[in-house]
C-alpha cells in the first residue's frame, strides 16, 4: 500500500506564496501520473494541476499562471508552488498518484486571508 504524506499548508495573506510537498512511500512514484486537487467547504473536489510520466502538465483554469506543479522522481516527491494566492484558493489540497483509482494523500489545509 502506497502512502502519500503532504506538507506545506498553512495560513497566508492574499498575494503571498506557499509550497506544498507530497512524498510517496515505496518505489512506484516514477511510473504514475501525479496531481493536486482541492476541495473547499461545501464544494466538489476540483483539479488543480496534473503531470504525467512524460512531464506533460495540465492546470485548472483558475490557477493558470499562478501555480506550478513539479515532481522529483529521485525523491518520490510531488510539489505545488502557489504564488499570488487569493482568498478563493482556500481549500484542503490533496495530492494524487495514479488518477481516480490510485492513491490519495490525507489533505493539507491552505487558508488565504484577505
Amino acid at each position: 500500500q502506497v502512502q502519500l504524506v503532504e506538507s506545506g499548508g498553512g495560513l497566508v495573506q492574499a498575494g503571498g506564496s506557499l509550497r506544498l510537498s507530497c512524498t510517496a512511500s515505496g518505489n512506484i512514484f516514477r511510473f504514475y501520473s501525479v496531481g493536486w486537487y482541492r476541495q473547499a467547504p461545501g464544494k466538489q473536489r476540483d483539479l488543480v494541476a496534473t503531470m504525467d510520466t512524460s512531464s506533460k502538465i495540465g492546470y485548472g483554469d483558475s490557477v493558470k499562471g499562478r501555480f506550478t506543479i513539479s515532481r522529483d522522481n529521485g525523491k518520490n516527491t510531488l510539489y505545488l508552488q502557489m504564488n499570488s494566492l487569493k482568498p478563493e484558493d482556500t481549500a484542503i489540497y490533496y495530492c494524487n498518484l495514479g488518477g481516480d483509482s490510485g492513491f490519495w494523500g490525507q489533505g493539507t489545509q491552505v487558508t488565504v486571508s484577505s
